[in-house]
């Protein structure tokens, strides 16, 4: 037979409504009653019943996640760890992905808004005034993952920290004249890394070669991107992501070109494969299960405790980090 909440409670010698509050991820009781009962729940084998705790508390018990490109890696280890935070806090997930697409974004939002508790909207193609108007759409709470906008609370990396670093690393092996392949110009993302790459260039150590934007894909840093670069007479580059910095690889070693001993190239976001690529592609680390952890927990402080009208919401900031590989050296003379 299942065991029942009353059970629990006899065991932990407390209430059932305290068991409730104990067992909930926003449960207001202390930390000493919330052990017992979860220690008691744990030894009786109990299993909150979803369906009759959302009859109570208004709550699904599930989270939303939606991310613009399930096919990068980088997007999948985001889901990852939403999923991994939210069952821990014993929420179950649903991901969407919009295939960057704005109309299935929106779509998405509309279809979760009465199935989940709140969303996590990561790196949305939706305009300003587009995510202004969610309210509209649904009364969920929505943090914002790799984009911050006024009035959204929003889980971010520091990416002209991150462009900075790339580009000291690359000055401090001697290379002078650097090229970089942006990602698509209408994204939050790919202007937060053009932004690094200015304030370098502002400061006159490096000299700049814009090649332009590129699909954030493959075939991105093959078509037509490697060409201009190498054209260019720079002599290494900084890709969008990691994905276009494999494609501008290939493209190079398809022209004879050496990486790195004739062209070094750096990434963006440290997916798992850039440590297998050949040669190991240096990269800017963007903390994605950190991220991912900090945008469920702020889901869950605003489901806990909601704002008050006119305060800000939060938005944390997170470092990145440069991962240095086999696909960076310093210059030789052509």
């Amino acid at each position: 037979m299942q065991v029942t909440i009353r059970e629990v409670a006899k065991a932990a010698g407390v209430s059932p409504s305290t068991v409730s509050r104990a067992l909930a991820p926003d449960g207001t009781v202390s930390a000493v009653t919330r052990e017992r009962v979860q220690a008691a729940a744990d030894r009786l084998g109990y299993q909150p019943n979803r369906a009759a705790r959302g009859l109570i508390t208004g709550r699904t018990g599930h989270l939303g996640v939606i991310v613009p490109d399930l096919l990068n890696p980088f997007f999948a280890d985001i889901c990852k760890g939403v999923q991994a935070r939210a069952r821990g806090l014993g929420h179950a997930v649903f991901v969407s992905d919009a295939e960057r697409d704005e109309g299935l974004e929106l779509d998405a939002i509309r279809t979760m808004a009465s199935e989940v508790d709140g969303i996590v909207l990561c790196a949305p193609h939706l305009s300003s005034e587009e995510l202004r108007s969610l309210d509209q759409i649904t009364q969920r709470p929505i943090v914002l993952l790799h984009r911050k906008e006024p009035g959204f609370a929003s889980v971010t990396a520091d990416m002209v920290e991150g462009m900075t670093d790339a580009l000291t690393h690359l000055h401090a092996l001697g290379h002078r004249r650097i090229a970089y392949v942006g990602g698509p110009r209408s994204t939050w993302t790919a202007q937060e890394r053009a932004a690094g790459i200015e304030a370098v260039a502002d400061s006159g150590k490096v000299e700049i070669v814009r090649v332009g934007s590129v699909a954030p894909h493959f075939d991105g840093g093959i078509t037509g991107a490697a060409d201009v670069v190498l054209a260019s007479g720079a002599s290494a580059v900084v890709a969008f992501n990691d994905i276009v910095a494999f494609g501008l690889i290939s493209r190079f070693t398809a022209r004879g070109v050496r990486v790195p001993e004739e062209m070094s190239v750096v990434g963006c976001d440290d997916i798992a494969l850039a440590g297998m690529a050949a040669p190991p592609l240096t990269t800017v680390g963007v903390p994605k299960a950190h991220a991912a952890r900090a945008a469920v927990d702020l889901l869950f402080r605003i489901l806990g405790t909601p704002s008050e009208a006119g305060a800000q919401p939060p938005q944390r900031v997170l470092p990145t980090h440069l991962v240095v590989r086999g696909s960076t050296a310093a210059i030789e003379p052509r």
